[in-house]
């Protein structure tokens, strides 16, 4: 006998033009017992004990699994077994196949690309536990068009630095550079993209890509899942990565766990486009990659900041050093995303501090202000006979 559950689904499935016959055998019960369903509009009011199932007790966990978007069978399976399961897959298969009607389609076009050929970068987002505090982390990913192979890396920002630091750690991750990165139209990378005309590229991402030798490529508007390979990767990691692992000691161990998993499940992985293990595949792609350049890009924050008097700069509520010579002078500090301070002058690099919290107090290199003391006013010396003559 149906329950209510049972008629949702037979109701949802019916608006998706699903035969009754089809629906009854998902459900396990006569056709004809769909279609008084369907006629009297609800579930049977009276209804017989329902056979227990080993999966019930997980059934709660699944449902917001699913909720969440994790459809992936396999995943599932892990997490309910890991909560005490023991049963099979197949039950598991069989309690989500009638649901999966409900979840949103996401079909799109693929294309694929010769080896090299191409790098698709996306960004996404998830909440997670990193040190005890519940923390939004961003993470970039960078999918090679033809293996699949992909490379991500998990940061606090979604600004233009941390755009290109994702993108030279993902090249330098699969030890080569494509032809061209394809980006989605966020303004850390695109500056226009009207249909119909050339896109026009932040300056510095034109930077980023002389120095590596790659083209940029951008979406068309509105088209973000043209690049689909790495929509999907995308999901894939939330999917995966992110129910396996639920909180993190910091962000090193995030990313020590990101590589890990990325040798021992991502590289591994049948896809199921190509139907190639991910990691053979990518090894007739890495003689098409192109060498990585023989000098890092430098993806520092770059300011101006006046000299004060006294010789020092301020940078981001406390203050740091440099050599007394350039008091009232107009320098370049360069603030790395792990925290380091340079200050240059003329192109010439005149200082260097870590960054460190107000309540730690300035930071003082004592040379920087060696020049400033020799140049201090002199006192007056005066003979002591003055002060006798007026006794």
């Amino acid at each position: 006998m149906l329950n209510q559950e049972d008629y949702v689904v037979i109701k949802t499935l019916k608006q998706h033009g699903v035969y009754n016959k089809d629906i009854a055998y998902q459900l396990g019960v006569h056709p004809k017992t769909v279609g008084r369903a369907l006629q009297r509009g609800n579930a049977p009011l009276r209804r017989r004990p329902k056979r227990t199932s080993k999966l019930d007790p997980y059934k709660p966990q699944i449902d917001r699994l699913l909720s969440e978007g994790v459809w992936n069978a396999v995943v599932i399976l892990r997490e309910i077994q890991a909560a005490g399961y023991a049963g099979s897959h197949s039950i598991l298969r069989d309690y989500i196949a009638p649901k999966r009607v409900l979840r949103q389609s996401r079909a799109t076009v693929r294309f694929e690309t010769p080896p090299g050929r191409q790098m698709q970068s996306d960004w996404g987002e998830i909440m997670t536990e990193i040190d005890g505090q519940e923390t939004k982390v961003y993470f970039i990913v960078n999918t090679l068009g033809y293996s699949r192979r992909f490379h991500f890396w998990c940061t606090d920002s979604l600004d233009a630095e941390h755009t290109y630091e994702g993108i030279i750690r993902s090249f330098e991750y699969l030890g080569g550079v494509t032809e061209a990165v394809l980006v989605d139209n966020q303004k850390t990378t695109v500056l226009e993209n009207r249909n119909g005309q050339p896109p026009r590229f932040q300056e510095r991402f034109i930077d980023l890509a002389t120095h590596y030798g790659f083209t940029p490529r951008a979406c068309a508007p509105y088209r973000a899942r043209t690049k689909g390979k790495d929509e999907r990767m995308v999901g894939y990691i939330k999917q995966h990565f992110f129910v396996r692992y639920r909180r993190f000691d910091s962000w090193t161990h995030l990313h020590q766990l990101g590589e890990k998993w990325l040798a021992e499940e991502a590289d591994p992985r049948l896809h199921g486009t190509v139907h190639e293990i991910v990691g053979e595949r990518f090894e007739r792609e890495r003689p098409a990659l192109r060498p990585l350049p023989a000098q890092r890009y430098d993806t520092s924050y770059r300011e101006w900041r006046r000299v004060s008097w006294d010789a020092y700069v301020d940078v981001r509520g406390n203050r740091y050093s440099v050599p007394g010579q350039l008091a009232g002078q107009l320098v370049v500090v360069r603030i790395g995303l792990e925290d380091r301070l340079r200050v240059y002058a003329d192109e010439q690099l005149v200082a260097q501090h870590r960054l460190q919290p107000t309540a730690l107090g300035w930071v003082t290199v004592p040379d920087h202000h060696a020049q400033l003391w020799s140049n201090a006013v002199q006192v007056e010396r005066r003979s002591l006979s003055v002060y006798e003559e007026l006794s």
